[in-house]
């Protein structure tokens, strides 16, 4: 059933969650209308579900990312590829949160699960960057976390709109330089900005 949820995606990011009925969930799927109702509680939870499964996959690819031995700009680095990677293969999901976004940030364990698949990694690696030299020290990691991830998160969402990527893996590398560039300078100690801008490119 899960799998099948996923037609539903671009039904929701085409029609919104109001407009859409659970019968039109249900055809779309190839669900009927009973099992929804049975698993889950009405289209709220469809969409709850959807953007759930979606903050699962940016936590899996994130954790991934922060778990190697580079220093820690690099897993940064590492880390906005990976959920723009996420984002960039999943775009119809995207585009239904993007059609109900308010209703998505209302939904409280979305909220919880967001800080565990994003903020607390981040926040992690902003502490070890200060340690290995890799990134200085802000006074406010939480709010760092929270900017870059709504950086990566805009331009994901925004490439989501436009459509399906011919080459979502390409596509995630040119969005991360670009966020890279604006965003984790900004972190860098002098010497290695520098030590960034004097490399090949």
């Amino acid at each position: 059933m899960a799998s099948q949820l996923y037609g539903a995606a671009e039904l929701i990011a085409e029609r919104g969650l109001d407009g859409t009925k659970i019968e039109d969930i249900a055809e779309a799927t190839g669900i009927p209308k009973a099992t929804i109702y049975y698993h889950l509680d009405g289209k709220n939870a469809v969409l709850e579900f959807l953007l759930g499964d979606l903050l699962d996959m940016i936590a899996g690819a994130v954790g991934v990312a922060v778990a190697s031995e580079e220093n820690a700009r690099t897993r940064l680095e590492a880390a906005v590829q990976a959920q723009l990677g996420v984002m960039l293969e999943h775009p119809s999901l995207c585009r239904a949160l993007v059609g109900d976004l308010g209703r998505a940030t209302r939904l409280l364990e979305l909220a919880a699960a967001l800080r565990t698949a994003f903020y607390e990694p981040i926040e992690q690696l902003l502490a070890e960057g200060v340690s290995d030299g890799s990134l200085r020290q802000v006074a406010d990691p939480g709010a760092v976390a929270l900017s870059v991830f709504g950086a990566i998160t805009l331009a994901g969402l925004s490439a989501a709109v436009e459509g399906p990527s011919a080459d979502p893996s390409a596509d995630a590398a040119r969005f991360s330089a670009a966020v890279s560039e604006l965003v984790l300078d900004g972190l860098a100690t002098p010497g290695s900005r520098d030590q960034r801008r004097s490399e090949p490119l």
